[in-house]
C-alpha cells in the first residue's frame, strides 16, 4: 500500500505509537498569568526544522504553553524553498534527522509509505524540495501550530520574564518564561559580505542567500565568489538559466575534498564535544574552518558539465568596480577579469550583537573571543564571533550582572556549533540536541517553580485504598492454640 492510502496509514501508524508512549505526556509546569495576560513557558522564534523539533520536543516532555512563531509564509519556513539551491541535500539518506525516537516520523517511513522500499533502494539522496514536502508533513501529523506571518522585532527583560515585541499578529508583544531562537544558518548572524561590493552598484551583485532572478542572467557573464556548497549551487543555477559563462573565483589554490567533520561523525563525538575544554573545542571547530568542508560532488558536477564553467584558483579579489557596461575584479596576484555580474557565495557571519532581536543588550553577550585566546597561529576571527553559550544553549553575560535574563534565551541555531557541536542544524545530531534543550528546560521549570510543586504534593488527596480492601483482627483471632502471655 502506497501513495495516500500509504501515508494514512503512516499516520495512524504514528498516532497508535504516540499513544503507547504517553505522547504528549502530561502538561506539569504551572500557569502563569500576569494582570490577565497570559505568560507563555516557552517562545519559539523559527518554524523551520529545528523549531518543529523543539515544539514536538516540548510536548513530549509536558511543557505546554508554548508559542512557535515563522516570519515566513506558510511552507515558506526555513531555507530549502527560497535560498537553498542544491538539487539533494547531502546527508546520507538513511539518517533520522528530527524524529525525535519515532520511527513512523523518520523521512524513510515518509518516503516509503508512499513510494514504496524499491524506490527507497532507488533513490541516492534527498532532493530538497522533497524535505521541504516531508517537513510540510510533519507539522501536520504532529499538529503543530505554527503561527506564520509573525515576527519577533525585539526581545527584552519585562520583570523575571521576556517580552517579545511582534508584527504580524493579534498581540503587539507577548511574555515568555523562556524564547528559544530556532532560526537556522544566519540565526545569529548575518550574510557575509566582503567589503570589496561595497562601491558596486546593486543592481550588479547579489548574496547567495538573496532571492536571484536567474532569468535575467541568460546570455549574461557571471563571477561567483567561493566554492562552498552555496558558491556551486548559485553556478549551477546561472548555467542552468543560459549564462553565457560561469567563472568560480577561488582565493584557495585547491579545491577542498574531504569533509574532515563527516570522518570523526559518532555518537561519542555528539555527547562529548560539549564536555571538553575549550582549547580542543577551538581546536576542532577551526580545523574545520581552515580545511572547509567541500561541497558535494553531485552539486560540483552539476556545474563542470556545463562546458561553459570554469575553476580559477588562486584568485583572492582585491577590487570590485563598475567600468561602463561591465565589472572589473581585480585580484591580488595582478590579474584583472571583466563580467557582468557577481554572486557572493561567502556564507554567513556570526555575530550576536547584529540581531535586532537582542539589540538592547547585544553587546553584553559573551563570545568565544571575550573568553579564550588561542595560541599563536590558531587565531580564526570568525571563529572568536561565535558566542559562547552555557550547556542549556543560553546565552551567557560578558560583564555579569549586566543582562541576567540572557540566561533565558536559548540559541538552538547555526550559533550553537562552536559551544555544543552540531546539534542545533545539522540533521545527524538535531534530536539529540532537542532532547539535551528540553532537559534543560525542564530542570529549570520544575526548581524555579518548586514550591507550588511541593504545595501539589500537600494538595495531592486521591487515595489509591479506599478502606474496603482489609478488616481489622484481634491479635488473637484465629490462632490455632492461644498466645501465650508474658504472665504464663
Amino acid at each position: 500500500m502506497t501513495g495516500e492510502a500509504g501515508l494514512d496509514a503512516l499516520e495512524a501508524r504514528l498516532q497508535e505509537d504516540l499513544q503507547n508512549l504517553l505522547r504528549p505526556a502530561a502538561p506539569w509546569v504551572p500557569k502563569r498569568v500576569r494582570g490577565e495576560e497570559p505568560v507563555h513557558n516557552v517562545v519559539i522564534i523559527g518554524g523551520g526544522m529545528c523549531g518543529l523539533l523543539v515544539h514536538f520536543a516540548l510536548q513530549c516532555g509536558g511543557i505546554d504553553g508554548v508559542r512557535i512563531l515563522d516570519k515566513a509564509p506558510e511552507g515558506e519556513e526555513g531555507p530549502w524553498l527560497t535560498y537553498a539551491r542544491m538539487e539533494t541535500l547531502r546527508s546520507p539518506k538513511q539518517l533520522t534527522g528530527p524524529a525525535y525516537g519515532m520511527g513512523p516520523l523518520t523521512f524513510r517511513a515518509w518516503f516509503t509509505a508512499q513510494f514504496g522500499e524499491a524506490e527507497w533502494e532507488a533513490l541516492d539522496k534527498i532532493p530538497r524540495p522533497m524535505w521541504m514536502d516531508y517537513l510540510k508533513w510533519y507539522r501536520k501529523a504532529l499538529a503543530i501550530p505554527l503561527e506564520n506571518g509573525v515576527k519577533v522585532e525585539t526581545i527584552v527583560p519585562d520583570g523575571e520574564d521576556l517580552r517579545l515585541h511582534i508584527s504580524g499578529a493579534a498581540e503587539a508583544s507577548i511574555l515568555a518564561r523562556r524564547v528559544v531562537m530556532a532560526t537556522g544558518r544566519d540565526g545569529t548572524g548575518y550574510p557575509n559580505i566582503p567589503d570589496f561590493v561595497t562601491g558596486l552598484p546593486r543592481r550588479r551583485w547579489a548574496h547567495s542567500a538573496d532571492e536571484i532572478d536567474f532569468q535575467a542572467l541568460k546570455g549574461k557573464r557571471v563571477a561567483v565568489i567561493g566554492i562552498g556548497a552555496s558558491a556551486v549551487d548559485n553556478a549551477a543555477e546561472a548555467l542552468e538559466a543560459g549564462a553565457m559563462e560561469v567563472r568560480h573565483l577561488i582565493r584557495r589554490d585547491e579545491m577542498p575534498t574531504i569533509n574532515k567533520m563527516m570522518g570523526i561523525g559518532s555518537y561519542g563525538f555528539t555527547c562529548g564535544f560539549a564536555a571538553l575544554p575549550d582549547e580542543w573545542r577551538w581546536r576542532f571547530m577551526r580545523y574545520s574552518f581552515v580545511t572547509q568542508t567541500p561541497a558535494p560532488r553531485g552539486s560540483t558536477m552539476r556545474v563542470s558539465r556545463h562546458p561553459n564553467a570554469y575553476f580559477h584558483f588562486g584568485k583572492g579579489v582585491e577590487t570590485i568596480k563598475e567600468a561602463g557596461n561591465e565589472v572589473v575584479i581585480a585580484f591580488a596576484d595582478g590579474t584583472h577579469l571583466q563580467t557582468d555580474y557577481v554572486i557572493l557565495g561567502t556564507g554567513f557571519t556570526v555575530d550576536p550583537m547584529a540581531r535586532r532581536e537582542l539589540a538592547p543588550y547585544a553587546d553584553e553577550i559573551l563570545l568565544w573571543r571575550d573568553r579564550y585566546t588561542p595560541p599563536p597561529g590558531e587565531e580564526n576571527k570568525d571563529l572568536s564571533l561565535f558566542p559562547y553559550l552555557a550547556g542549556d544553549f543560553s546565552f551567557m553575560e560578558k560583564t555579569p550582572g549586566r543582562a541576567p535574563r540572557l540566561s533565558k534565551i536559548h540559541s538552538f541555531n547555526y550559533g550553537a556549533s562552536a559551544s555544543l557541536g552540531k546539534v542545533s542544524g545539522d540533521i545527524p545530531g538535531i534530536s539529540d540536541g532537542a532532547s539535551w534543550l528540553v532537559r534543560a528546560l525542564s530542570e529549570q521549570f520544575y526548581v524555579e517553580d518548586v514550591e507550588a510543586h511541593f504545595q501539589g504534593m500537600l494538595d495531592y488527596d486521591k487515595p489509591e485504598l479506599l478502606g474496603d480492601e482489609w478488616t481489622v483482627t484481634p491479635l488473637g483471632a484465629g490462632a490455632s492454640k492461644p498466645f501465650a502471655t508474658a504472665a504464663s
